[in-house]
């Protein structure tokens, strides 16, 4: 819809490149269990020791953050590719074809002999989801005749990510008009956060959820989001967006910050929808629609998300989107101005 054919170099240009990890997800769901919670809500999910559980569904689908973004911008109608690096095994090839399913150009996957591809076990248990998570170090890679997209979206990696971090600089620093947008994963969070600041002084557009958003500026559990916002703006990032899960989401840029709040739909799981968001946001964004559009672009996209089972199975198309919007009028982004 929005791709354009470069006639000199007969090379497809691309709308959005996503860059980062992909993951099998094997979703199972689980009726037969409970949770322990403390005085301060942490809570854990238990099960039987030793014994059988039965479940209520199980069916795999494609994962991760790159793969899932990829597959919602390409839903909404952009030309989109993904950098990846897959495993020669019977995943990658499942990985491959739902990419293809879903009109993800793969031509830009690498292939890596030594590794497994990345999978997970997905547990959902009253609309929540626990995640046991399989990851292999493995050596990322840049391509080298990548044509300049409109956007890169770069987002969870694991160890040796530094050199692909390095060439995306390079590349953006060769491209200067292509615009980045960030999401860092929890391996960068952990082990790279002078990596992950360094990422966020280029990129336009900053996807964070609270926890997260806490992490890379120092400040304490519960601090006032517009204290985020500032820091996170200080740092570098053009605008930051800052999810809260059920509570909504806030956007900062140039002295003021955006809140909405999410739409009530029921909620059957919850994984993918903070990718389902980005890519809505992102996609109103890159349409040049302003930051209230995005707003419900980005709430639409992810309520749709978590009133399915599976991060691909409730991505909604343009026009669902705007269908969603309307089916809530009254729910709209908050703006005010950013206190100093």
């Amino acid at each position: 819809m929005f791709g354009r054919i470069n006639k000199n170099k007969l090379l497809i240009m691309f709308d959005i490149v996503t860059i980062g990890d992909t993951v099998i997800d094997t979703h199972v769901k689980i009726d037969d269990a409970s949770l322990e919670c403390d005085l301060h809500k942490n809570c854990k999910l238990c099960l039987n020791y030793a014994e059988k559980i039965p479940i209520a569904e199980s069916f795999q689908s494609l994962g991760g953050n790159a793969a899932n973004v990829a597959c919602a911008m390409a839903k909404l109608g952009f030309k989109t590719a993904i950098v990846t690096t897959l495993g020669m095994d019977s995943n990658s090839v499942l990985a491959k074809q739902e990419l293809k399913n879903n009109k993800v150009a793969t031509d830009f996957i690498q292939m890596d002999a030594r590794t497994k591809t990345r999978y997970s076990v997905v547990l959902s248990f009253h609309g929540e989801r626990t995640i046991l998570s399989y990851h292999h170090p493995r050596n990322y890679v840049f391509p080298k005749k990548l044509p300049a997209p409109d956007w890169l979206y770069y987002t969870s990696v694991g160890e040796r990510f530094l050199p692909l971090q390095k060439n995306i600089l390079s590349f953006l620093k060769k491209h200067p008009d292509v615009e980045l947008a960030f999401n860092p994963g929890s391996y960068q969070l952990k082990k790279a956060l002078k990596e992950v600041k360094q990422i966020i002084k280029r990129c336009q557009i900053l996807f964070v959820n609270r926890e997260e958003a806490e992490k890379i500026t120092g400040a304490k559990a519960g601090s006032d989001f517009s204290l985020l916002i500032n820091k996170l703006l200080k740092i570098g990032a053009a605008e930051v967006v800052i999810t809260d899960g059920a509570k909504g989401a806030f956007v900062g840029k140039g002295g003021e910050y955006w809140y909405m709040n999410i739409y009530p739909e029921k909620v059957m799981a919850k994984t993918g929808a903070g990718d389902a968001f980005a890519a809505g946001y992102l996609g109103a964004r890159a349409l040049r629609l302003d930051i209230d559009e995005a707003l419900k672009w980005g709430t639409a996209n992810s309520a749709g998300v978590v009133s399915e089972v599976g991060a691909q199975n409730g991505i909604l198309t343009k026009r669902q989107v705007e269908a969603k919007i309307a089916k809530y009028p009254k729910i709209r982004p908050v703006r005010k101005k950013l206190s100093s």
